[in-house]
C-alpha cells in the first residue's frame, strides 16, 4: 500500500505532525465513569492482532499496480521488476496461511481488494481466471479466512480513482486522481461516503461481509475528520453495521499510544448510539513490504530472547500490539519471506508472554467502544455497580475497589453468579477472581443497564 512510497515511510517522514492531525479529528460524547471502578483490557489480557494489506483474490496486486504509480509520478519506480513478478498469488497459498494461523490462533483483518489495480472487478470477472477460480477463491476467504479474520476494502482499485457513476477510472493519471494519494482532499463526506459504498457494495455482491476499511497509502490523510464519518455512513449504508471501524494510522516507533481512537460518538442515550473507531498499527512493514523488499525480518517485531523489539514495547505498556503487513511482501514472489518472519514472530510472542489474546480488529473496536462509552456509577455503601452500556461486548472485564462477596450481573430480569477462577490468566466471561483490595471480573456485558452486587 505505497504512499511515495509506503505507508510506513510515509509516517516515518511525517511523525512530528501526525500526532496532531490525528487528534483534530472529533471524539464525540463521553459517558461518567466512576474513578475508581477500572475497564481492564478484555480477559485482563493484552490484545494483538495482524493487519493484511493489499490482499484480494488470486491477482498479485503490486504486479499490476506499479505501472500506474509510474503513470502518475514518472521516475519513481523505474528500478522495480515487475515484469519479473508472478501475475498470481495462488489459492494454494491462502490455503497453507489459512491453516498456519488457525493452529495457532492467530486474528486480525485481511483486505480484498475488490477492483483490484484495474484488473477486473471481483462481483464480475477478472480476465485472466477463469469464472470457476475466481468463484472458488471467493469461496476459501469466505470459508477459510473470514472466521477469524475481518475482511476489509481497500478502497476500490488501490490504484486509479472510478468514477462511481460510470464504474471506469477516470482518465486523468495523476496523483490527484489515484487513490493512494491526493483526491480525498477536499471532498465532502458524502463523496467520501460514496466511493466507500461503491467498494463495500463490490464486497457485498460475492458474499464477504465487512465492518469496517482499510485505507490504500494516503488516503484521507488530508480529509481526517471527513474520512472518519464517510466511514460511519458507508458502512452503516451498506452492511448496518453498529460500529464501523477503519485502518489509517501507525505509529512504529516512540511512547504515541496506539490505544483505538473511539470518534464521532452522539446518542449514547438513544435507541441509536453512534460512534466509529479508528485502529492504530504499531509496527512497520518489516515482512518484506508490498514491494518485496529485503526485510528487517523478526528481531524488530521480538527480538528472539523476548526482552526487545516494538511488540515487546507495545505489550508492556498494555495497549493492543497490532502488526502491519502486506500480503505481497507475506508472499514474496513465492519465496514466502515474509510468511517466514511471521511464523517466527508468532513463536518468539507465545513463548514469551502468557497474556496475549488475539483478536479481530472489529472486536478490538467493539471492547474499545464498550470501555470508553459504559456509563458506570459505583454506590460504595451497597457494594453495587450499574453500567449504562450502549453497545454489547462479549468479554466486558472490571477492577473493583472491594473484597466482599460474589460478584453476580444483573441484566433486567435475568441474573448470572460469577464463578470464582484461580487467577487473573484464566478469566474468562462468567468468572471472577480477587487480587488484594480488588475484585475483578469478566462477562458479557448487555447492551442497555445492567448492575454488579455482591453477595455475601
Amino acid at each position: 500500500m505505497p504512499f511515495q512510497p509506503s505507508r510506513r515511510r510515509f509516517l516515518e517522514a511525517s511523525a512530528l505532525t501526525l500526532g496532531s492531525r490525528l487528534f483534530a479529528q472529533v471524539p464525540g460524547d463521553r459517558p461518567k465513569q466512576d474513578a475508581s471502578v477500572k475497564v481492564l483490557n478484555p480477559r485482563n489480557r493484552v490484545p494483538v492482532s495482524i493487519i493484511i494489506d493489499d490482499s484480494t483474490c488470486l491477482v498479485n496486486l503490486n504486479k499490476f499496480a506499479i505501472p500506474q504509480f509510474a503513470a502518475a509520478n514518472p521516475g519513481r519506480y523505474d528500478h522495480y521488476p515487475w515484469k519479473s513478478w508472478p501475475d498470481e498469488i495462488p489459492d494454494d497459498f491462502v490455503r497453507k496461511f489459512a491453516d498456519w494461523a488457525t493452529e495457532n490462533g492467530v486474528k486480525g483483518k485481511y483486505s480484498i481488494v475488490p477492483y483490484p489495480a484495474c484488473v477486473g472487478r471481483l462481483d464480475r470477472q477478472i480476465p485472466g481466471w477463469t469464472q470457476k477460480e475466481l468463484q472458488g477463491s471467493i469461496d476459501l476467504v469466505r470459508e477459510r479466512i473470514m472466521p477469524n479474520w475481518d475482511i476489509h476494502p481497500e478502497m476500490v482499485t488501490h490504484t486509479r480513482i472510478i468514477d462511481t457513476k460510470t464504474g471506469h477510472p477516470f482518465p486523468e493519471i495523476s496523483p490527484k486522481f489515484m487513490e493512494n494519494w491526493k483526491w480525498c482532499g477536499g471532498r465532502s463526506v458524502d463523496e467520501i461516503a460514496d466511493y466507500m459504498s461503491y467498494a463495500l457494495t463490490i464486497l457485498k455482491n460475492i458474499g464477504l461481509p465487512c465492518e469496517g476499511v482499510t485505507t490504500p497509502g494516503g488516503f484521507g490523510s488530508d480529509a481526517r475528520p471527513q474520512l472518519a464519518q464517510a466511514t460511519f455512513e458507508a458502512c452503516r449504508d451498506v452492511f448496518q453495521t453498529e460500529i464501523p471501524h477503519y485502518f489509517r494510522d501507525l505509529y512504529d516507533k516512540g511512547e504515541q499510544s496506539v490505544a483505538p481512537l473511539v470518534q464521532n460518538v452522539s446518542g449514547l442515550d438513544t435507541d441509536d448510539p453512534r460512534c466509529v473507531v479508528h485502529i492504530l498499527g504499531c509496527t512497520g512493514d518489516w515482512t518484506g513490504g508490498w514491494d518485496c523488499v529485503t526485510p528487517k525480518g523478526a528481531d524488530a517485531f521480538i527480538t528472539s530472547d523476548g526482552k526487545s523489539g516494538r511488540m515487546v514495547e507495545v505489550i508492556q505498556r498494555g495497549e493492543p500490539a497490532i502488526i502491519v503487513c502486506h500480503w505481497t511482501g507475506i508472499y514474496w514472489n513465492g519465496l514466502e519471506i515474509g510468511f517466514e518472519i511471521f511464523r517466527e514472530v508468532v513463536k518468539r510472542l507465545h513463548a514469551t508472554f502468557d497474556h496475549l489474546h488475539w483478536m479481530k480488529l472489529s472486536e478490538i473496536a467493539r471492547y474499545w467502544a464498550a470501555k470508553e462509552l459504559t456509563r458506570i456509577e459505583f454506590d460504595v455503601t451497597h457494594q453495587v455497580v450499574e453500567l449504562h452500556a450502549p453497545f454489547a461486548c462479549e468479554e466486558f472485564t472490571l477492577s473493583v475497589p472491594t473484597a466482599k462477596g460474589v460478584p453476580r450481573i444483573k441484566h433486567i430480569e435475568s441474573q448470572t453468579k460469577l464463578q470464582e477462577a484461580d487467577s487473573r490468566l484464566k478469566l474468562e466471561p462468567g468468572l471472577w477472581c480477587r487480587e488484594k483490595d480488588r475484585t475483578l471480573a469478566c462477562f458479557k456485558l448487555e447492551k442497555g443497564v445492567s448492575m454488579i452486587e455482591f453477595m455475601a
